[in-house]
């Protein structure tokens, strides 16, 4: 008899990373079972789903579609349930190993929480979990990977699921610094005047990776790298000035540890996010890529530049959120949800996301993160501000 499977819970499966994440399903079906989906409403994509992995739970977050005709299709014996609670419930079930929370946004929290307090292993592609609630998640994280003694938060970005490779037989503590890699987005060398007249489909065009419009927009702002040291500050236990960001164009280098002694520790791969996200699963053993490999002698050079904060404004708003900590960076993040989506409905310009951002910041009082209770207040009160400003005409 070989090794049980890995029973999933994946939750956001319509999405870019669900979709990445049940291709790796897919092609590793002797090693993994799909028990559990969720999806916030495309209910056409988690009945096919469902039918194609024989899933035995699936939740819809939007009640809205309670009668929704198409999900008489799901598979005999599916359990149907509805709402935001019921999708966090879906990473409590015992018959669940491992939960990959895809979910976009600051609603992913909520079954990362879920997830970890039942003491599963949380493939988190969500870094909103841990920029809005990193002081209450990481130390649930610490205490629970001890209690079931592995390592159960496992990340799934591409540049933390590098730095966790790179730190593997290493002393974290002899550690210098790290390198967090972007490919400088679609607007790379341009000048915040030329940043004035982008247009969405401009900001969704990225170079090299292919993903959702809320994290494409986010790496077009350079807002998602901002995301990305707050979290690996946390995932890493380690000061914002250690982890500095770097422009690598071709992203190939995933990114990198600088130790005491000069040595660099890189990871190179292709530009494919199911490699991520399979290693959250196959952790601490590796399996057949799910990609293409490189092929080092037609990759040419590699180019690396530092990043424009006077162009890309929202690194410097992410890097302030960060220092200043507490209840901060749920105002960054909820605040920038908020613009990215009126900006992606032509309801602000690309150089107002971060306007709205800062205003939101300038006008919070920074709290010290007491309770999920409390983040969520902070949270909506952001959202109804921004959604004010970018209404205000002598705003925009």
């Amino acid at each position: 008899m070989g090794a049980p499977k890995l029973r999933v819970a994946v939750l956001g499966c319509s999405g870019s990373i669900g979709r990445q994440t049940l291709d790796v399903c897919r092609q590793h079906a002797d090693k993994i079972d799909v028990v559990a989906l969720s999806v916030n409403s495309s209910v056409s994509e988690l009945v096919r789903d469902a039918v194609e992995f024989h899933a035995s739970y699936v939740s819809v977050a939007d009640e809205s579609y309670k009668d929704a005709p198409e999900l008489s299709d799901l598979p005999f014996g599916c359990h149907l349930s509805f709402g935001s609670d019921a999708v966090s419930d879906l990473a409590r079930l015992d018959v669940v190993d491992c939960v990959c929370v895809s979910i976009v946004g600051a609603a992913g929290l909520s079954a990362s929480h879920a997830a970890l307090e039942a003491e599963k292993r949380l493939a988190l592609s969500n870094k909103e979990s841990l920029v809005v609630a990193g002081d209450l998640l990481i130390p649930l994280a610490r205490k629970m990977s001890e209690k079931a003694g592995e390592q159960l938060l496992l990340p799934v970005d591409s540049e933390h699921s590098a730095i966790f490779q790179c730190y593997q037989g290493e002393d974290p503590k002899q550690a210098h610094c790290i390198w967090l890699t972007c490919s400088g987005g679609p607007f790379f060398g341009m000048t915040r005047e030329q940043l004035k007249s982008v247009k969405p489909s401009d900001a969704l065009a990225h170079p090299t990776w292919s993903m959702g419009a809320k994290i494409t927009i986010d790496s077009a702002t350079l807002m998602n790298k901002g995301l990305e040291r707050i979290e690996a500050m946390h995932l890493f236990d380690c000061d914002l000035d250690d982890i500095r960001v770097l422009i690598q164009r071709q992203s190939k280098i995933h990114s990198m540890v600088e130790y005491d002694d000069g040595s660099v520790i890189a990871h190179l791969g292709a530009s494919d996010m199911r490699i991520p996200i399979q290693y959250a699963f196959s952790y601490p053993d590796r399996w057949v890529t799910p990609a293409p490999r490189i092929d080092f002698t037609q990759l040419g050079s590699l180019e690396f530049s530092a990043p424009d904060p006077d162009a890309f404004r929202c690194l410097t708003l992410a890097e302030e959120a960060g220092r200043r900590g507490g209840s901060l960076p749920c105002v960054l993040n909820a605040a920038n949800e908020v613009a990215v989506d009126a900006f992606l409905h032509n309801r602000c310009l690309f150089t107002d996301i971060d306007r709205v951002v800062e205003t939101c910041m300038d006008k919070h009082d920074v709290q010290r993160v007491e309770s999920y209770e409390q983040l969520s207040l902070i949270d909506s009160h952001t959202r109804s501000f921004a959604a004010e400003l970018i209404e205000s005409i002598d705003f925009c």
